[in-house]
């Protein structure tokens, strides 16, 4: 979830920077709500120039492909023609192409230079903005060929420059819109089986196949007018690729309208060897098929013409615009070294230059250069060449060192890393004269280098608010007393929510509360319960799972007697958040003390090992306690009915959370839906990257923990409607475990036979737990006349009983030649040998022959 906090508070903490008076600007990684900006925006089309002063008024987020805003303008001054689009009034959305993670910015470069041998080109050159502009001016009109409607893509207004986060950016139209809606759905069957482009009124999920239909559609058009490469901002299977088709609000409650294409910036190269999804593999694929082993947002002119010319009315305005889409795109391609492209056409000397000429405006627009050094650079070809491979050279100078001082001299190591380490800072004072002044300053002045030391703090200060690291009145105190950042500072490399944990008495008490004392409350007064419900339904509002009037409906319903039920039961599954982990720990905990032989490093070992096991395990303590609770209310209360799915669900771990949302779906199917997408939410928003608010993730938990009982519950009824009237037989089912064991005894000693050495079980374990697995299933689909329970439960002891017969055969004399002999310690009574071996068996086998039975009987009829 995203920090929150008052922007007030990161001006204050600017403010104390600009205190400090030193040289070089405050380093910003973005804007607050609140701001003001001065841009100069030139228009798509036609190519007109304005001066405009923009408001942010919310900040949206950012990815690798840059960070968005909301603005609105405060005034517009004309410059030259007209902007297209541009008027007062308005809301849009500014792009501006820099992520606001500096950790996303390194790893955005790398990849794009290792690809393309340059820096980030969005960021960095105007031709590439204008050509990508120009790109989605086309795309857009197809589109309004392909959906018959204007608004099926967004529109693009114009391009500029942000001289402090040293970036280009665009004016997009701002989409007024939300992503999917969790949508209730018992058949997910029925909906796997449906693909794309397929009829399927009768089917739920409509929101969700119309968008899947949409991207590929869309997908599918870019590919005929030669977008290829930004047609991946839209393959499904990139699994982030959803939050880009946005669904206008207007559009709302039809399911089926309103779609819109909001993003076509690509963030991250893609090359042989960094495939980032599943899709990728097929893309790097055809690409290399294509002759491209970088991708990132070439276009193919030939497909685009002959599309032109296939829809010569649709298209007949913007024949000029693709004359200068061609020479953008030229200008753009001829500023990158880009080798895979270029071949041999970089022992060209004109090519050369405006490669060069291209990494001069990405220094100068990226804020490594200033004016004056960029005029100098210009100036010389060779100054340009030494500032280009200043890094490189810095690589290659270790090796040198290894030349300059042969033989095993130790201190030469430490010098090789001095080389990496100045290179980098010799660029920036090269480049920029008020860093010059300032670190000669710093040098010069200790007065000075204490501030720029306050003023360095002030702005880790900025980040650790946004980052949830300090509070707003920590931070500011922090900022004001430099000796207080040094003491936390060794704590900066835990993650934010535990460093802040141990550091401030507030928000730990805070958590606490929330962990141990909250659901308590929750459970002792019903008017916490609804003021949690009422903040959760808020939340749901304003993140768009729901409606104003779903909303209104739900808040409507929260004193209803079943809801004030279920929400005390609900209370009791949060009250056991903490269950399973705790009575993990302690048996961790209780092993290594009953083992005071390990050495450290093997007892901290086994307590993970064990710690990590029991974490696998379906069943947990925490389930359990939810299981017998739920018990408890059913004999209570002499009623099944209001508790029958969750009877089930919630012994299950994980699962068991949403067993009364569930419960909820045919009463309450609002709320229930609602419930359970809020908590999809909280937990996949936690994945980085595919746990992006709209992705693909977010809608396969969602189904996979409310969808998926729904549907197991359908496939339950269908089964057992095709199994009325059913004759019993139940005789298959000693057939069934005599067979089994069999086998058993059939694969040991066949195994023995193959490799060599006695038989026992254990030698082919891997593949023996496979039969009392396969048994359980044949037992339950052969049982005709029996009800689904009784089926399972047949499962299970078929399993339990081949177990037990598996776990004594070693034991017994006339079996040992297919089951081996069991080897009893000296000393240990041999009853007590049968029977740990039989339960233990019996144990096993019996959970994996209800595994098996379950399975049988909820799988697709």
């Amino acid at each position: 979830m995203p920090v929150e906090y008052q922007p007030e508070t990161i001006r204050n903490l600017e403010a104390v920077f600009s205190a400090q008076g030193v040289v070089r600007p405050f380093r910003r990684g973005r804007y607050e709500a609140g701001t003001v900006l001065d841009y100069e925006v030139r228009g798509i089309l036609p190519d007109g120039r304005a001066r405009i002063s923009l408001e942010i008024l919310k900040f949206v987020g950012g990815g690798f492909a840059g960070q968005v805003y909301k603005v609105t303008p405060r005034s517009i001054e004309a410059i030259e023609g007209r902007v297209e689009g541009l008027e007062a009034g308005r809301v849009f959305a500014l792009k501006i192409l820099i992520p606001p993670s500096g950790f996303s910015v390194r790893i955005r470069n790398l990849f794009y230079g290792l690809g393309f041998q340059a820096p980030f080109s969005l960021q960095s050159l105007a031709a590439a903005g204008r050509s990508q502009a120009l790109w989605q001016k086309f795309i857009r009109r197809a589109a309004r060929v392909e959906f018959s409607r204007d608004d099926a893509v967004a529109d693009v207004i114009g391009t500029l420059r942000d001289t402090r986060l040293g970036s280009y950016g665009e004016l997009i139209e701002w989409v007024d819109g939300r992503m999917w809606r969790f949508e209730v759905d018992d058949d997910l069957d029925a909906r796997r089986s449906w693909k794309p482009g397929e009829p399927g009124d009768a089917l739920g999920s409509p929101e969700y196949r119309t968008k899947r239909e949409f991207m590929k559609r869309l997908v599918a058009m870019m590919r005929r007018m030669g977008a290829t490469e930004l047609a991946r901002q839209y393959e499904w299977w990139s699994l982030k690729s959803q939050p880009n088709a946005m669904k206008r609000t207007a559009s709302d409650p039809d399911p089926r309208a309103g779609l819109t294409a909001v993003d076509f910036r690509a963030g991250m190269a893609l090359m042989p060897f960094n495939p980032q999804c599943p899709v990728d593999f097929k893309l790097i694929l055809q690409g290399i098929g294509r002759g491209r082993f970088v991708q990132f947002d070439k276009g193919d002119f030939r497909k685009l013409e002959d599309y032109l010319d296939d829809h010569k009315a649709a298209f007949a305005d913007l024949r000029p615009a693709f004359e200068e889409l061609k020479r953008e795109d030229a200008a753009y391609r001829d500023s990158l070294i880009d080798w895979t492209y270029h071949h041999v056409r970089l022992f060209s000397l004109r090519l050369r230059r405006r490669i060069m000429a291209g990494f001069r405006e990405g220094w100068r627009v990226r804020n490594v250069t200033d004016d004056r050094a960029d005029a100098v650079l210009k100036k010389s070809g060779l100054l340009s060449f030494l500032f280009l491979t200043a890094p490189w050279l810095a690589l290659a100078t270790p090796a040198l060192l290894i030349f300059a001082w042969p033989g095993r001299v130790w201190w030469k190591y430490p010098l090789w890393l001095l080389p990496l380490l100045l290179a980098p800072f010799v660029r920036r004072i090269w480049g920029r004269g008020d860093l010059r002044r300032h670190y000669g300053r710093m040098i010069g002045s200790p007065r000075y280098f204490l501030k720029a030391g306050r003023a360095r703090i002030a702005e880790a200060m900025v980040r650790w608010v946004r980052a949830g690291r300090a509070s707003e009145e920590r931070a500011l105190k922090i900022a004001g007393a430099p000796w207080r950042y040094y003491v936390q500072l060794p704590l900066s490399i835990l993650p934010p929510g535990l460093h802040r944990f141990l550091t401030e008495k507030t928000y730990f008490k805070e958590r606490i509360r929330a962990m141990f004392v909250q659901p308590v409350r929750l459970l002792v007064h019903a008017a916490e319960r609804e003021k949690w419900m009422i903040e959760m339904i808020d939340q749901g509002r304003e993140n768009g799972l729901l409606t104003e009037p779903e909303a209104e409906r739900i808040k409507g319903q929260v004193k209803e007697p079943f809801i004030q039920k279920y929400l005390k039961s609900l209370a009791v599954h949060m009250a056991t958040l903490f269950v399973s982990e705790t009575v993990f720990l302690i048996t961790a905990v209780v092993y290594v003390l009953a083992h005071p032989d390990l050495s450290w490093s093997a007892a901290t070992l086994r307590a993970g090992i064990i710690i990590a096991a029991l974490n696998l395990l379906p069943i947990s303590p925490g389930s359990l306690v939810r299981g017998f609770y739920v018990i408890g209310l059913m004999i209570k209360e002499r009623n099944f009915k209001d508790y029958n799915i969750a009877f089930g669900v919630s012994f299950l771990k994980v699962l068991g959370y949403l067993a009364f949302p569930i419960q909820m779906a045919y009463r309450y199917p609002d709320l229930a839906r609602f419930m359970a997408g809020h908590w999809a939410n909280e937990a996949v928003h936690r994945v980085p990257i595919f746990g992006e608010k709209g992705a693909w993730l977010e809608h396969f938990v969602f189904d996979s923990f409310y969808n998926f009982p729904l549907t197991l519950r359908r496939r339950i009824r269908i089964r057992a409607e095709k199994r009325a009237g059913e004759k019993k037989r139940g005789g298959t089912t000693l057939v069934i475990v005599l067979a089994a064991a069999a086998l058993i005894g059939a694969l040991v000693y066949g195994f023995a036979a193959v490799s060599g050495g006695p038989p026992a079980f254990r030698r082919m374990w891997g593949l023996g737990i496979w039969v009392p697995f396969f048994a359980g299933a044949m037992i339950a689909r052969t049982a005709s006349g029996l009800r689904m329970g009784q089926r399972v439960v047949r499962g299970m002891i078929g399993g339990a009983v081949i177990g037990l017969f598996a776990g004594i055969a070693p034991y017994v004399q006339a079996l040992t030649p297919f089951f081996g002999t069991a080897i009893v310690e000296a000393g240990a009574p041999f009853g007590l040998a049968l029977a740990k071996s039989g339960v233990g068996m019996f144990l096993l086998f019996g959970v994996l022959g209800l595994a098996g039975a379950v399975i049988a009987e909820t799988r697709k009829p």
